[in-house]
């Protein structure tokens, strides 16, 4: 920053001794009359705006320009440090965006476990009405077999003293005598058996 305003003054320098050099050349060859050094009055101009210039050179150099350079670097640095603490918070916004994500996939593990677990608690307790309601049942489907054969025989029993008493009644009716109940009895009897129902 000093090099650039030391350059500058030089060149500023320069500028000006080739503007004081060259002026009055140029204006007589053009014509200028206000440049005419041969008039008191331009020569004490251009002193006049030579030593104004020098002074408001100098001015600046020493006084303004270090101020603005010096609020430029102060400006800078004030950037520099937003930048820096920008850079600090996006790293701990990043760090707490990674945290949370890491947490809500734990949450989502757990939230999945625990719907699993349910899942099978449910299934485990179906399982086991469904075990106890089949128990259930086939005890009743035992229970009214047993019933059904109870029937069946009791039915085949009375079948059978129906079908004899049947069978003694029509021999009576058809011999007019009445039948030996054994021999009646045997008949019914292998009957009953040959058609599976004995």
């Amino acid at each position: 920053m000093l090099h650039a305003m030391s350059a500058l003054r030089r060149a500023a320098l320069a500028v000006l001794a080739v503007a004081v050099l060259a002026a009055p050349g140029a204006a007589r060859a053009e014509g200028m009359p206000q440049l005419d050094f041969s008039t008191p009055l331009t020569t004490s101009q251009v002193y006049w705006g030579a030593a104004i210039f020098v002074v408001l050179y100098l001015l600046l150099s020493r006084v303004g320009l270090p101020k603005v350079g010096a609020v430029i670097e102060q400006r800078a640095v004030h950037i520099a440090a937003d930048l820096d603490a920008a850079r600090a918070q996006k790293t701990q916004a990043d760090a707490a965006v990674a945290e949370l994500t890491a947490t809500m996939q734990r949450s989502r593990a757990e939230a999945q476990g625990e719907v699993n677990r349910a899942v099978d608690q449910a299934k485990a307790a179906a399982a086991a009405q469904a075990s106890a309601l089949n128990a259930r049942l086939e005890a009743q489907l035992k229970t009214a077999e047993a019933r059904i054969g109870e029937a069946r025989a009791a039915a085949m029993s009375a079948l059978h003293q129906v079908a004899s008493d049947t069978a003694t009644t029509v021999i009576a009716r058809l011999t007019g005598a009445s039948p030996d109940p054994r021999r009646v009895d045997a008949a019914v009897a292998a009957a009953l058996t040959a058609r599976g129902q004995g």
